[in-house]
């Protein structure tokens, strides 16, 4: 049985960025659920959640937040499985203090990240770590990626034929 995917953000403020993580997740048919928890605000809440993750189903747990953005790294604390941390872009910084706080991890303590607002991708390197277990979702990703080829392929084509207009 193929695991879920837990994506947990530091308010609901970071859903229009992390909504994207779900659509992909759902387009590959993973199940997943999507919490609000702070790594400042209801610590304990955010700890208990990571340290029954593995019994409760979860593969993986994909991270988002702005500004400090240590939600991914206290996630990460208390859990073996993966974490990726989606840093949230915010007015102040750009998300550059967010992409850092994701990244900066001690040793021990490993926190993958996608770049800034990235939910797209953090769902997919879910589905990529669950496929090393899972080969149902290894073919859809494999189809994934020649559709990808398949449109760069077809935009190109276009492009030559217009080309040949000018």
């Amino acid at each position: 049985m193929l695991k879920k995917v837990a994506i947990i953000m530091g308010s609901d403020s970071d859903f229009p960025v992390v909504k994207d993580a779900a659509i992909e997740l759902k387009k590959l048919g993973i199940q997943y659920e999507v919490h609000v928890m702070s790594a400042h605000r209801t610590p304990d809440e955010a700890a208990e959640f990571s340290k029954n993750a593995v019994k409760n189903g979860f593969g993986v747990i994909i991270a988002a937040a702005g500004m400090a953005a240590h939600l991914a790294g206290v996630l990460a604390a208390h859990t073996i499985i993966p974490v990726i941390g989606i840093p949230i872009k915010s007015s102040t910084f750009d998300g550059l203090d967010a992409l850092l706080s994701t990244v900066m991890m001690p040793k021990g303590i490993p926190v993958a990240a996608v770049a800034v607002n990235g939910a797209g991708n953090a769902a997919i390197l879910a589905a990529q770590m669950l496929a090393l277990s899972d080969e149902l979702l290894a073919q859809k990703l494999v189809e994934m990626k020649e559709n990808m080829r398949a449109s760069v392929e077809e935009k190109d084509k276009k492009l030559q034929e217009e080309l040949k207009n000018i």
